[in-house]
């Protein structure tokens, strides 16, 4: 049985989460592949607006098996937060949720050394969430880190003091003013991580080899976006994990051969969290309209997203390096209201107009070259079927496929999870 994909195709925020529920009731294991807390999936649904940060985004659905896989890092207090909110659901966390004994885990002190390296980084910061994410697959790839399976072992302990007194040391060696009482964090982690030892862990890579050989259906859930892929996104302002279609692979060890579907999502315009170039990025009335109409703040920080019109360019490249099969438009309703939408079609890369995503896009090499397309007045929050969508927007999304060769099979018009338009 094939494994299906779905992953962001811009900068992180692109509506996944709401995706993610909507398809769960085809599968049987929602999969998380990579990254932290410092991804924010929103659902939305009978009035009830949900913020995941962790836990994959099919855990509200009866009949689905939910695993944080070993490419995931784990922060056990956020994690504690997000049980704890799920309590009222009356979910049987026990039976739907299990997690990979091979997944790091995120230390107090590696939150510490986030906060020490960005302040020392000054104007040069790249806008970490300060979640502990980069420190902590730093230790990954040292081999210093600490695994959820440690957690089984009587000397973990032992292992955690020596990290932590590790990281005490390199916190000095910035020089910086982060203050702390690891007394009291300590004690918060630890009650969490016996709260976090109540769930059960798997040896995740055979877990998913036996439920494809049980004809189990499998959606592998990706966090942040394409472009902030540690290898092929805007690096240095990126995060610390592979977000592109390669990451689930090494993520949820599946092989490669057993991936079919790839599903793309990507915003009817673009957005950006933090620090980083972004050259459609709007500081007019459009953009400030965009990003109140859009609600665009942050699920897990709260920070404002910057935005701008779509970048064809960026987004092309993100389904090449993905392979995406199908594609999903979010947040179409947005642009509702807008005279004119544009499009980045190219950019102006030095003294050369080029269509592809070039080594750098700073601001003093790219300029975006734009095609400009007749907006619509309506309204399409109560849009339920295609042929209800206006003629401008069915322009839009014909030329988009047409550029990007790939069908667009779903156009969400809202956060619910009915305002969900099948093409």
């Amino acid at each position: 049985m094939a494994v299906d994909l779905l992953l962001g195709l811009q900068w992180g925020d692109e509506g996944k989460g709401k995706i993610v529920d909507y398809l769960t009731k085809n599968y049987d294991i929602i999969a998380r592949f990579q990254g932290g807390p410092n991804a924010g999936h929103t659902l939305e649904f009978d009035g009830i607006k949900h913020v995941l940060h962790t836990i994959p985004s099919g855990i509200f659905h009866e009949n689905s098996i939910n695993l944080v896989g070993n490419g995931v890092v784990i922060d056990p207090v956020i994690f504690k937060r997000e049980l704890d909110n799920l309590a009222k659901f009356n979910l049987d966390l026990a039976a739907k949720l299990v997690i990979s004994r091979k997944a790091h885990l995120i230390l107090p002190t590696h939150r510490l050394l986030d906060a020490a390296s960005e302040a020392a980084k000054g104007k040069a910061k790249i806008g970490s969430t300060l979640k502990g994410i980069g420190p902590t697959y730093m230790d990954k790839t040292g081999r210093n880190g600490i695994r959820v399976g440690d957690l089984e072992l009587p000397t973990w302990k032992e292992k955690y003091r020596s990290l932590a007194d590790k990281h005490e040391a390199m916190i000095k060696f910035y020089d910086v003013d982060v203050q702390y009482n690891l007394d009291e964090l300590e004690t918060e982690f630890f009650e969490a991580v016996k709260v976090l030892k109540s769930l059960q862990f798997i040896d995740s890579e055979e877990y998913l080899h036996q439920a494809q050989v049980n004809q189990k259906k499998i959606l592998a859930e990706g966090a942040q976006g394409s472009l902030l892929d540690i290898d092929f996104g805007t690096y240095p302002f990126v995060t610390s994990s592979n977000t592109t279609a390669a990451g689930a692979c090494t993520g949820l060890g599946i092989a490669p051969n057993k991936i079919k579907e790839v599903f793309g999502i990507f915003k009817a315009y673009t957005t950006r969290v933090g620090s980083g170039p972004f050259p459609t990025e709007l500081f007019d009335e459009d953009g400030k309209r965009m990003a109140k109409v859009g609600n665009e703040f942050g699920a897990t920080t709260g920070r404002p997203r910057r935005c701008g019109w779509l970048d064809l360019v960026a987004l092309k490249y993100a389904v090449h390096v993905n392979g995406v099969t199908q594609l999903m438009m979010m947040k179409a309703d947005v642009l509702s209201g807008f005279e004119t939408i544009k499009v980045c079609t190219a950019y102006q890369y030095n003294d050369q107009l080029i269509s592809h995503l070039p080594y750098s896009i700073e601001e003093e090499y790219v300029q975006p070259v734009y095609q400009s397309f007749k907006g619509w007045k309506q309204d399409l929050t109560k849009v339920s079927k295609e042929n209800d969508l206006p003629k401008e927007l069915m322009d839009y999304i014909e030329f988009l496929e047409n550029e990007l060769q790939v069908p667009i099979k779903i156009v969400s018009v809202g956060p619910d999870r009915t305002q969900t338009i099948i093409r």
